[in-house]
This record gives C-alpha cells, sequence and structure tokens, in this order.
C-alpha cells in the first residue's frame, strides 16, 4: 500500500472524488423527482479520472469532453452551485441555463464543454491544442471521450492531424466497457483502444480508471512530452460507471455481479483506506471531509432553488455570433 505520493495529494483526492460523487448521487435523486429534466448521464464510479488528471495538469490546460460531462466540469473548476443550477436550468447556472446537463461549459476555468454529438469534441479538442501553439503557449488540452466515439470517423482525422502538427492534446478515452448498452467486443475488431494509435505512430497508453495514481502518472507522461513539442499521446483509461448510460437505462446488458466486482474497487474507499492507513489520518479528519462535501451539495441544491429562471430577452442570446466579434471577418 507504499505511495509516492503525499498526504496532501491523497486528501485532494479524496475529497474532490467525494464531492463528485455526491453531487452526482444528488443530481439522479432530484431527477427522479423531476427537478432535473431532459437527459442526464451520471459519472459515479468514474471519479478517480477527474482527481488525477487535475493533479496531472494546469489551471491553464484546457478540459473538452462529451455529455457526462458533470464530475469534470466542477472538478476543473465549476462551482457546484453553478453546477446545480445548470442542471436547474437556471440563469445561475454555468451556461445560464441554456444547457443543461449535457453542455456544461465554463471558459474561465478552461472547461469547454459538455458536447452533445458523440466523438464532435475530439476534433474541437484538436483545434483548442492549436489555439495554443499558435499563441506559443506550452498549455495542454485534456480531449475526453468514451469507448463507443472510438468508432467515429472524426477520431482518425484527427489522430492523423494531431501527429502530423505535433498538437499539445492528450487525447483520453474514458473506457467504461459500453457504449450506451453495446460492448465493446461487439462493435470493435480491436477491442484494445489504445492500439488505435499505432496507424499514427502516436505515443499510447492503456491504464487502471479506478486508480488515481495510475491516471495521474500516465497523463503527467503525456503532458510533459505535449509542453516539450513532442505531440499528441492517447490514453485509454479502463473505468466503470456504476449506474446506467443515462437515468433511463434499464442496464439489461451487464449483471448486477458485474456491478458488484468494480465496486469493490471503488477509488473513494481505496484513496480513504490510504489516508487511515499509510498516513495515519484519523477517522474524526475524514468526516470533517465528509461534513464539508455533506454541506456543499446540500448548499449548491438550495442555490439553484432559489435561482430565477432565464429571461424571456434571453432566448436569441448567445445563439449565433458575438455581435462583438473580435476577429477579421473579410
Amino acid at each position: 500500500m507504499a505511495t509516492k505520493f503525499t498526504k496532501e495529494t491523497y486528501l485532494y483526492w479524496y475529497e474532490l472524488m467525494l464531492l463528485l460523487r455526491r453531487f452526482e448521487e444528488k443530481a439522479g435523486q432530484l431527477y427522479g423527482m423531476q427537478k432535473i429534466r431532459g437527459f442526464c448521464h451520471l459519472y459515479i464510479g468514474q471519479e478517480a479520472i477527474a482527481a488525477g488528471c487535475m493533479t496531472a495538469t494546469r489551471g491553464e490546460d484546457k478540459f473538452i469532453t462529451a455529455y457526462r460531462c458533470h464530475a469534470l466540469g466542477i472538478a476543473k473548476g465549476i462551482t457546484a452551485k453553478a453546477a446545480m443550477a445548470e442542471l436547474f436550468g437556471k440563469a445561475t447556472g454555468c451556461a445560464k441555463g441554456k444547457g443543461g446537463s449535457m453542455h456544461f461549459f465554463g471558459v474561465d476555468v478552461g472547461f469547454f464543454g459538455g458536447h452533445g454529438i458523440v466523438g464532435a469534441q475530439i476534433g474541437t479538442g484538436a483545434g483548442l491544442a492549436f489555439a495554443e501553439k499558435y499563441k506559443g503557449t506550452d498549455n495542454v488540452c485534456l480531449t475526453f471521450f468514451g469507448d463507443g466515439a472510438a468508432r467515429q470517423g472524426m477520431l482518425h482525422e484527427t489522430f492523423n492531424l494531431a501527429m502530423l502538427w505535433k498538437l499539445p492534446v492528450i487525447f483520453i478515452c474514458e473506457n467504461n466497457n459500453y457504449a450506451m448498452g453495446t460492448s465493446v467486443e461487439r462493435t470493435s475488431n480491436v477491442v484494445d483502444i489504445y492500439k488505435l494509435a499505432d496507424a499514427y505512430d502516436m505515443p499510447a497508453d492503456s491504464i487502471d480508471g479506478m486508480d488515481p495514481e495510475a491516471v495521474h502518472e500516465s497523463v503527467i507522461r503525456g503532458v510533459n512530452r505535449a509542453r516539450k513539442g513532442e505531440g499528441p499521446t492517447l490514453i485509454e483509461i479502463k473505468t466503470y460507471r456504476y449506474k446506467g448510460h443515462s437515468m433511463s437505462d434499464p442496464q439489461k446488458y451487464r449483471s448486477k455481479e458485474e456491478v458488484e466486482e468494480y465496486k469493490q474497487r471503488d477509488p473513494i474507499e481505496t484513496s480513504k483506506e490510504k489516508l487511515l492507513k499509510v498516513f495515519g489520518v484519523s477517522e474524526a479528519e475524514i468526516e470533517v471531509i465528509n461534513e464539508r462535501v455533506r454541506v456543499e451539495v446540500e448548499e449548491c441544491v438550495k442555490f439553484a432553488e432559489e435561482s430565477p429562471w432565464p429571461s424571456d430577452d434571453e432566448l436569441l442570446k448567445d445563439v449565433y455570433v458575438d455581435q462583438n466579434y473580435p476577429f477579421i471577418m473579410d
């Protein structure tokens, strides 16, 4: 159980993962009460990915993901209040109540969505990386997608261009075994997704997504390569979602035993155990964190409940083009 990571890092990981878990659990509960409408995809079980990616990157780096976006958005810096308000469709939400569950956005913290079209964010992520390279920074972009999106043509076009131009992008496949309800084995001749990088001579890795240490170490290798101008990396992170694809998923494609098997490796519980046994953190200290998270989630729900709905004059704003577009248009 020895680790090269510090007590402070594990405390950060534990509190972040717990906040993401409790936020998502509350979102699921509120969805059942019809206070959250539309589609809703929960991140429960995958929290170690967000934790490891945060400690492997800087605040200036960019994140972009698909529609299972609540947790990564909060990890990157969107407040729990702004996140919950967005789920409620309120004006105080991170996308002014216009995006909802699938379209979180926080440009001020470097979070660029939240995208509902499967695989579309892969190309946009490369574009964000290109912008950083063009501006001469050493910032990187972490581009997240699921195992289902690995079958999209956008991925291959983007991999080719990213390698050709040595873009500072880390492609992260959150492989939770199922594209909605369809297993990787039923949809792909190549079941080891990281091997897709071979066609483009792109460095690649496959790691355990239930372990924040493994996530951190793999991501930071890719980040360091990108910062040095050596181009992209593909990381297949093998993870698992405890809940359905969305709130309407009956989950008939997997057994309860399979779910329970993964829960035995729960990253929140294993991190807590390490804090207690390796770092000598007391149960009382853990309870202080638990209570702090409980209060934060409680307060974000209250904030969302009490926030106003978007006004009618917001309907046609943010739809087409910024009236003060700052770039040359001719």
